[in-house]
């Protein structure tokens, strides 16, 4: 019985040290991110799963849990159906869609105006603007919490947006989660993505092979958009350092933004919220 109890010990201690490694070692990102940030060719999304794999739980709470690398999902809801019209925010007669928000005061100055540059970023151009809360019922709710991660579209009344200090303070990233609390998934999640990249399935981590589902989404009648804030990079979610999604009939063609929107997701907002013309 000594034995066994001292073999548990050991065994315990073991598995200890072995968390600790794993948690702590460069390796917990993934493979090859060291060596593309070298490069230069990180993405936003890049950036969300370096932060979101070391720092965010995979349940949120007892209510929700992350889907898609970075979107809160509510246990029972089926929240993919939130790119429908039915979970925008409201237009005002002024032809603005107001969204707004409680900014927590756990963030420093300079990660304010940080915050404020991304949603700016969304403003220009579109005719989406982020307001202080003041009275309204529906708001985002900006906090430090673990991670990098949103609700899609309008949930009703306080809904999360995380960004921790300082791994989501990039302006990618920032803009990145405010597009999914506006109403957008993942740009290769469309249904048609197959015709304009391919999902190199061998290469992607066992447990994450969920995260490059597809997804019965409006496309706007917009072109697909290989340099959007929403798309994955070429490498995300590697196990070896080989690509996880290559686009068909070019070489060339670099996946993903690491700091602002693409034109064409300005063209999603308007197009999607009825905008006006503004440009």
């Amino acid at each position: 019985m000594e034995r066994i109890v001292l073999l548990c010990l050991v065994s315990t201690c073991l598995l200890a040290v072995h968390a600790q490694k794993l948690l702590f070692s460069p390796k917990w990102v993934p493979v090859g991110y060291k060596e593309r940030e070298v490069r230069g060719d990180l993405t936003a999304m890049d950036e969300i799963i370096k932060a979101n794999e070391i720092h965010a739980p995979q349940f949120i709470d007892s209510a929700s849990s992350l889907r898609d690398g970075d979107i809160a999902v509510s246990t029972g809801r089926r929240s993919k159906v939130c790119f429908a019209r039915i979970c925008l925010w409201s237009k005002s007669v002024d032809g603005f869609v107001y969204v707004a928000y409680r900014l927590s005061p756990n963030y420093t100055e300079l990660e304010s105006r940080m915050i404020k540059r991304g949603m700016e970023s969304i403003e220009r151009g579109t005719c989406v603007r982020f307001v202080p809360r003041t009275h309204q019922e529906d708001f985002i709710d900006i906090k430090p919490k673990s991670g990098c991660w949103s609700y899609l579209g309008i949930r009703g009344g306080r809904q999360t947006v995380s960004l921790q200090n300082p791994d989501c303070l990039r302006l990618g990233v920032i803009t990145h989660e405010f597009m999914h609390a506006l109403g957008f998934v993942h740009e290769q999640s469309r249904f048609d993505r197959d015709k304009y990249v391919t999902i190199m399935w061998p290469n992607i981590w066992r447990d994450r092979l969920r995260n490059f589902e597809k997804f019965r989404t409006d496309t706007l009648d917009l072109p697909y958009d290989y340099s959007s804030v929403m798309h994955f990079g070429m490498y995300t979610y590697s196990q070896s350092g080989e690509p996880t999604i290559i686009p068909k009939n070019s070489n060339n063609i670099r996946l993903g933004q690491v700091t602002s929107l693409s034109k064409i997701d300005k063209l999603k907002i308007n197009k999607l919220y009825d905008c006006d013309d503004m440009d």
